[in-house]
């Protein structure tokens, strides 16, 4: 898809998100995953924007929602669903889900995962808790000290290093101010400074900034461990494990290497040791001065030196005689003592690779090590350090870079699974259950209404051709009590239609659900509207119920837009036009049923009806929410002045007396 196509990406927009994202496959794979926040982050696009983008850049199909008050109990049933998610991942994933979008591949992963739930509870149920370590994947943020010197471009690394390309009079040499840089191509030095990385040409371009790799690990390890828990399950599951489970286990293929890279992450190996060996070197040093001395000092102590008289007479004669004699008597025991101590020197270096040099000593008494050459020791030390470190680092950031998008993938279908997971938890919880889809109409057998608290009255309901014969009209006039439950209801037919529109389960114990285009929710009116209003809203429904486009339309007392009798005979007309078309189909909750049916001119139109059955011991209405066919329902007022007549007293009581005597 040509993203610019998308209303509103104009090629200003188009540079801000390719900065953003720092080029345009990872705006694309963003888009793609539904990670809303993220795409919120770019300036000028708000979170109703990022979801308006991501929706239809996944080609969801935003047509049928036809109303806002469709596109409302839409965003309601989705905010229901999202409460059952196991991570803010999962959550942000369901708001892709449109009608009319990937149906029947929706509808088999639902029958996938309730399977799964009811066949293998303890799997599904040990599932959440590694799901809801999930998340989007983070790349870093922060600017890396490193540099990049290239003679050429490499934009995918501008907002993340300094990028330098050398003249010709230069040398590799005038970048050693740099700390730690990527050289890349020809003329690089032979021995590689410390921090420095030099790659040819062709060389791979997610390896030039290691330190950006492992931190892409780092900071995803949370998530990436949900990998490693269920390859550790994969391999310790001794029973049958469940076809779904095995999709899932499926999805961290190719990673059999992450345990060792992590583990690689967390060693260092002989840098570490390297660095213990030469924060060390100067004590060590110092302790073994020390202790040499005290050394031949102890040895010392039974030494003998025997002179003649004559040897007297020659010291006193040359002093430099004397000093020989002296120093052969007390050789063996120093030179053996100080090859002592360059052996424990050696063994302390041995692990560096390093050996204890034949000019160790600067004096042999007192034993006074070199310090000269401990500093070339230490350099020696840190240039090995440096190397091994660039050696670790490269290698290790080679390892993850390979897994990189392998670990992307994996991560964005777990959550894809977790989405499916938390749709299931939410359809159990509901006991709602996949209908069957039908030419036309629509039909269920106790569905239950998701957002009423307290004990839910299941309803029967339905027309067109899915619904039982003697209730397959296609329109249908719906009366009732105040506060009997027609809009509820109405809003129970826009939830069954939108959820198994998008696939999904629907709250009812058994439904037939006929495939439309196109759902329109027409709220009630908050009053009389004005004449310029009203005609704006008349060509609005002269348009809907008269074109040819299968459709369900759910209106909620049409003639509150206008005066009640002009308002029943706008409604008939509409009504008429309505009739006309094979593939719409129409309920509309009304209080002019008599004469709306004046109007239409015909005793064909179906009327349904919810019946106030009359007053229970506490003076509670007792309603039967499932509509009885042809069937115009009493009105609630009478029993509500009825309940008044019993509750009040005096002259008040009198008065409702006498009102309830006109009904």
């Amino acid at each position: 898809m040509v993203l610019t196509n998308l209303p509103g990406i104009g090629e200003r927009l188009m540079k801000r998100l390719d900065d953003h994202f720092g080029g345009r496959h990872e705006l694309l794979k963003t888009l793609e995953s539904g990670d809303i926040s993220r795409i919120a982050e770019v300036e000028g696009i708000s979170v109703k924007r990022a979801l308006s983008l991501a929706r239809e850049y996944n080609g969801a199909e935003a047509t049928f929602l036809a109303t806002p008050e469709a596109e409302k109990l839409h965003g309601q049933l989705i905010s229901s669903m999202q409460a059952f998610a196991s991570n803010a991942a999962s959550s942000s994933r369901m708001q892709m889900l449109m009608p009319l979008h990937q149906i029947d591949e929706r509808r088999e992963r639902c029958k996938q995962m309730m399977s799964f739930a009811t066949e293998a509870p303890e799997a599904f149920a040990h599932l959440k808790a590694l799901f809801k370590n999930l998340s989007y994947t983070r790349r870093p943020t922060q600017r890396y000290e490193r540099v990049i010197v290239s003679q050429q471009e490499h934009p995918e690394w501008n907002q993340y290093v300094r990028i330098l390309t050398p003249s010709s009079q230069e040398s590799w040499k005038d970048y050693t101010v740099f700390k730690t840089v990527t050289w890349i191509g020809r003329h690089g030095p032979e021995d590689v400074p410390p921090g420095w990385l030099v790659l040819p040409e062709a060389g791979r371009s997610d390896v030039m900034v290691p330190e950006y790799t492992l931190d892409w690990f780092t900071n995803n390890r949370k998530a990436l461990k949900v990998i490693l828990d269920l390859m550790q399950w994969k391999n310790e599951g001794k029973n049958s494990i469940h076809p779904t489970l095995n999709i899932i286990f499926d999805e961290t293929e190719g990673l059999d290497q992450l345990t060792t890279v992590f583990a690689m992450m967390s060693d260092s190996g002989d840098v570490e040791t390297m660095e213990e060996i030469r924060d060390g070197l100067w004590n060590m040093a110092k302790r073994l001065e020390e202790d040499l001395n005290q050394r031949i000092s102890s040895g010392m102590e039974t030494a003998s030196l025997d002179l003649t008289g004559s040897d007297m007479l020659e010291a006193l004669a040359d002093a430099a005689t004397f000093q020989r004699k002296l120093a052969s008597a007390t050789e063996d025991v120093i030179t053996d003592i100080l090859e002592q101590g360059r052996n424990e020197l050696s063994q302390y270096l041995e692990a560096s690779g390093l050996q204890a040099p034949f000019d160790l000593y600067a004096t042999n008494w007192p034993v006074k090590l070199n310090r000269g050459v401990l500093d070339k020791i230490n350099d020696e030390l840190e240039r090995r350090i440096n190397d091994c470190r660039n050696d670790h680092l490269l290698r290790l950031a080679t390892k993850l870079a390979d897994l990189k998008p392998l670990c992307e993938t994996a991560i964005q279908r777990l959550i894809e699974h977790d989405m499916w997971y938390s749709i299931t938890a939410w359809a159990m919880h509901h006991n709602a259950q996949l209908p069957e889809l039908v030419h036309h109409g629509i039909w269920f057998e106790e569905g239950r209404h998701l957002f009423i608290d307290g004990e839910v009255q299941p309803v029967n309901y339905g027309l067109g051709l899915a619904a039982p014969k003697g209730d397959q009209q296609p329109i249908a006039l719906l009366t009732g009590a105040n506060s009997g439950g027609k809009t509820t209801l109405l809003e129970l037919v826009a939830h069954v239609t939108i959820l198994a529109h998008m696939g999904l389960p629907v709250p009812a114990q058994h439904a037939f659900i006929g495939r439309v285009e196109a759902l329109h929710v027409l709220a009630k009116s908050s009053g009389t509207q004005s004449a310029g209003a009203l005609e704006t809203t008349l060509v609005d429904l002269a348009q809907v119920v008269s074109n040819t486009q299968p459709k369900l339309i759910l209106a909620d007392e049409l003639e509150a837009i206008t005066e009640p009798g002009a308002g029943a005979r706008i409604i008939a007309g509409m009504l008429r036009a309505a009739q006309q078309q094979a593939n719409s189909s129409m309920v509309l909750v009304t209080h002019l049923a008599p004469a709306i049916l004046d109007a239409y001119g015909s005793d064909d139109l179906r009327i349904d009806g919810i019946e106030a059955k009359g007053l229970d011991e506490h003076l509670e209405l007792i309603v039967d929410r499932t509509p009885k066919r042809n069937c115009l329902a009493r009105s609630t007022p009478e029993l509500i002045v009825r309940r008044l007549v019993e509750r009040s007293s005096g002259d008040a009581k009198n008065v409702f007396s006498d009102i309830l005597s006109l009904f």
